[in-house]
């Protein structure tokens, strides 16, 4: 396997034309803001999203795609054999903490080069089935050969390749780091190998991981949060261990925060509902955050603030008022907003947002 690809130009935010038929308005609003940790960000219902090369000239298709790649998924180089009739697809939507992906299209190479790597903002893991050939793929000194139906785990803050010689066809789900620490104690140990969807509960997995397709996201066939549960005890257990236990207070506050970030901008988000989300009582949820000193209301506010900062920071996102900023994370009041602002960071977010401007 090759260890030069060509370079890709920095891509951010950038924007393009949906394929005819298409659903949503824009891959942000598709995807949802999320935060450092990858947690969705957004309260919104969940949209399709597809990028398509149909809607560009023949010539200009592949970069056309390498720019879509770089925007539905992180920085990546493509290149293919195929160039002069280069065609693919790309289709998106979010289930809960996941990111259900399925790529379509022509041979070609992927590459996670280590300056997409540097420059990256984001990063998570992704978890690969592919069913129609084989395929090659390398990260941490590991190059394996995949079969039909096995599955890839590939963590985005390092260096990767995927070489699909016959097609791209792939279902590709987008997993939160702090998720997937949840549910595997070591994933390191786990990026870069085969892991075997042809028999015992890789074989599950792979049923489970092709079976959620984007338009799964639109009317899941079951509460989202079982879903995602499901996947994740069947991820630890192909990866070789149990499911966490989540009877010891730790355990159970790391849950509790999990919860709390993915909904935090949810308007008038309680205690109650993370509870009953969680499928334990309001008073146990009281119980673990006490065993660290903090209450609900502090962990949902610090939440917010931490969400509000970042979108702050980033200069994709000044175009939005800061009541706009503030219904993002959950406080219709701008008011509010202001002041919880102000109280965890001692500045106004006007003043934050100057502050960052004038660096």
């Amino acid at each position: 396997m090759t260890n030069n690809p060509p370079r890709c130009k920095p891509r951010a935010g950038c924007s393009f034309p949906e394929s005819p038929g298409a659903v949503g308005v824009s891959s942000l609003a598709a995807r949802g803001t999320r935060g450092n940790d990858g947690f969705p960000m957004s309260s919104q219902a969940p949209l399709l999203q597809r990028w398509s090369t149909e809607v560009a000239p023949a010539s200009e298709r592949l970069d056309y795609w390498v720019d879509a790649v770089c925007e539905g998924f992180l920085e990546m180089n493509v290149t293919s054999p195929a160039r002069d009739h280069f065609a693919a697809e790309l289709t998106s939507a979010p289930l809960g903490a996941l990111q259900l992906n399925r790529v379509r299209g022509c041979a070609q190479d992927v590459y996670r080069t280590p300056r997409a790597v540097a420059r990256s903002r984001q990063d998570y893991f992704y978890l690969l089935c592919k069913t129609d050939a084989a395929w090659l793929a390398a990260q941490h000194d590991r190059q394996v050969r995949l079969l039909p139906g096995d599955l890839l785990l590939v963590d985005s803050r390092h260096c990767y390749e995927f070489h699909f010689s016959h097609t791209c066809d792939t279902v590709s789900i987008e997993l939160p780091i702090l998720w997937v620490e949840q549910w595997l104690p070591d994933p390191a140990r786990a990026c870069g190998q085969r892991l075997d969807g042809q028999q015992g509960f890789g074989a599950a997995l792979s049923a489970f991981a092709r079976a959620l397709q984007p338009e799964v996201a639109l009317a899941p066939p079951a509460p989202t949060a079982l879903l995602t549960d499901q996947f994740g005890a069947l991820l630890a257990l192909t990866c070789g261990g149990a499911p966490p236990r989540v009877a010891n207070g730790a355990a159970l506050r790391t849950r509790i925060e999990a919860a709390v970030r993915e909904r935090h901008a949810e308007p008038g988000l309680t205690a109650a509902a993370v509870a009953t989300g969680l499928g334990i009582g309001d008073r146990t949820l009281h119980r673990a955050l006490a065993g660290q000193g903090a209450t609900f209301a502090q962990r949902l506010a610090a939440c917010r603030v931490d969400a509000a900062r970042r979108l702050l920071a980033d200069t994709r996102f000044d175009r939005l008022t800061l009541a706009e900023i503030g219904r993002r994370v959950g406080l219709l009041d701008a008011s509010h907003f202001v002041r919880l602002f102000r109280q965890h960071t001692g500045l106004t977010p006007g003043t934050w947002r100057r502050a960052r401007a004038e660096h």
